[in-house]
């Protein structure tokens, strides 16, 4: 397994630098044809390639979709991914919580425990400052309107100045061996920050996150680290993070959630 994911990293790298042909690419790692189109056919399938006649190009990245469009897609995986996260929070946790719509609908069930909240997520600002039980802080920066958050040196410099119990991250696609993927490098800068500073770190994703690709910015996840998930997850797209030595899978239950109040209803 290792090995293939070194060779895949290896096969991306030589297409970037212009090596597209099955043969080219085959002769410079030293292994047979259809081994080079069975590591292309899986770097298709998670959208990180495209292939074409005798070949592969890098796929473009995708158009990033605003918070507000987001929080209506996949709402009843995101609401369980977001009640199953809160069961992992302990009263009295100083939490760490990124930009994101399940980031966002994990923190409307947190809003009224009491816990000290470090966040750089505009949307749940609003809610966090009316509530006496938590103590918030907000990381400054640049603000993202696209994703409602801060980023930038501002928001690196003030998260390395604190520490967390507990980091809920949010992310465009998560890939096994990989990590995760976002539309900037300066989404992934303050994500890296984060993980140094927490304790426990958890991944909410969807399972349409699991295996995509299709964002230029790459964030490597080298520590021990808890994907949590929802039921429609297939065992295909589970396994290799279930493989993966330090990453524990959480896959939220199926059953029916009670949605949390939207938070236009939290400002109520």
């Amino acid at each position: 397994m290792r090995r293939r994911r070194e060779r895949e990293q290896q096969i991306l790298e030589l297409i970037r630098a212009g090596e597209e042909n099955v043969e080219e690419l085959a002769r410079r790692l030293d292994v047979s044809l259809s081994t080079i189109r069975r590591d292309l056919q899986r770097l298709s399938d998670t959208g990180v390639v495209t292939r074409t006649y005798g070949g592969a190009i890098l796929s473009r990245p995708a158009p990033e979709a605003s918070l507000s469009s987001r929080e209506h897609i996949n709402l009843q995986a995101k609401q369980a991914i977001a009640a199953t996260a809160a069961t992992l929070v302990q009263d009295g946790d100083r939490v760490l919580l990124d930009v994101g719509s399940t980031v966002e609908a994990l923190g409307l069930r947190l809003k009224d425990r009491p816990l000290s909240i470090v966040t750089n997520n505009l949307a749940l600002l609003p809610v966090f400052a009316q509530k006496d039980s938590i103590a918030l802080t907000v990381l400054g920066g640049n603000v993202r309107s696209i994703s409602m958050g801060t980023f930038g040196p501002l928001a690196e410099l003030a998260v390395r100045r604190l520490t967390a119990d507990k980091l809920f991250l949010g992310a465009d696609g998560v890939v096994a061996g990989r990590g995760l993927c976002e539309a900037t490098q300066e989404q992934v800068a303050l994500k890296e920050a984060m993980v140094q500073q927490a304790s426990e770190v958890f991944v909410l994703a969807d399972a349409s996150k699991l295996g995509n690709a299709h964002q230029p910015a790459w964030l490597p996840l080298t520590r021990p680290w808890t994907l949590v998930t929802d039921a429609g997850a297939e065992e295909a797209q589970l396994a290799p993070f279930r493989a993966l030595p330090g990453v524990t899978v959480v896959v939220a239950a199926a059953d029916s959630v009670r949605p949390a109040r939207s938070l236009e209803d939290a400002l109520d």
